[in-house]
């Protein structure tokens, strides 16, 4: 099993086979599944935030895309971009850039692929980004975590105000949050996204949206109308059917949370040990982590 201990965060990186998916591969970081990738078929997502994340990326207009990554893992969604979106251009920014030459050496990049990968702090990058690339991006996907909690400083209004100037006017951003019962993390990153963007939309199983368990809520947002028509369809067709939360039920959702801002953010909650039923990520810092996702939940 190809494996590494990464340099800044000092976690062991491991790539292993999938046992039932005939060439797919699991990256697992300090011992937990971080990312999956079906080399044969780079449309197969597994994990279902991804699918859920993948069902907004196919709502977007049909051709080429340019997207900004913020966390790498494995390069999962790069990878289905370039494999349902053939000549998108794309940049991936992740912290640990070992990492990455990990996940290249051992599942190579399709060739022709245009990913581009820059190296460090997900909003310190994002702050640096060529002018050519602001207000040119159709889908941001944010997945940033430092071990297992999302650090502060990408989850204010101050950094999605960044965010937003990399889209198009119709340019989708998609979240992923990790929050347990009551959603108070999930609640506070939806209004704050509500005061940057014209439209934002919940995406999670009906139980983790009533607080009832900690997972996984992903968060879409557009500065227009999000082409969300045919999405309640794909939702419900699993592998864990899922609801889509947008418009009155979803400021009836947020309804009471306050928008955060640089001086009052925090870091998301850390999950239970049960979560993962092993002993849970230390909280050292790389930009992409999977706190709430369990394959087996």
């Amino acid at each position: 099993m190809p494996a590494t201990t990464l340099k800044l965060s000092g976690l062991r990186a491991e790539i292993a086979p999938d046992r039932w998916v005939p060439g797919a591969y699991q990256l697992v970081v300090d011992g937990t599944p971080q990312s999956h990738v079906n080399l044969d078929d780079p449309t197969q997502l597994f994990f279902e935030y991804v699918q859920r994340i993948g069902h907004v990326i196919d709502q977007l207009p049909p051709g080429p895309i340019t997207a900004v990554h913020l966390g790498a893992g494995a390069l999962t969604l790069p990878r289905y971009v370039d494999a349902t979106r053939p000549g998108s251009r794309q940049q991936v920014i992740e912290l640990e850039a070992d990492l990455i030459d990990f996940v290249r050496e051992t599942l190579p990049l399709p060739r022709g692929a245009s990913i581009r990968m820059r190296y460090g702090d997900a909003r310190e990058v994002l702050g640096k980004l060529p002018q050519g690339l602001r207000q040119s991006a159709d889908l941001v996907v944010v997945d940033v975590f430092s071990g297992s909690r999302i650090p502060p400083h990408v989850t204010s209004v101050e950094f999605y105000r960044l965010v937003a100037d990399l889209l198009t006017p119709d340019g989708v951003v998609v979240v992923n949050i990790a929050d347990g019962p009551g959603l108070a993390f999930a609640r506070g990153q939806a209004a704050t996204m509500a005061a940057v963007f014209a439209e934002v939309a919940v995406l999670a199983e009906p139980q983790i949206l009533k607080g009832r368990r900690f997972g996984n809520v992903v968060l879409a947002a557009s500065r227009s109308e999000l082409p969300v028509e045919w999405m309640p369809r794909l939702l419900a067709g699993g592998p864990h059917p899922a609801k889509l939360v947008i418009g009155k039920e979803l400021r009836h959702w947020i309804a009471g949370a306050r928008i955060v801002t640089d001086a009052t953010a925090v870091a998301s909650p850390s999950p239970a040990t049960s979560v993962f039923g092993q002993k849970r990520p230390s909280d050292k810092r790389s930009d992409e982590k999977r706190p709430g996702e369990n394959p087996e939940d």
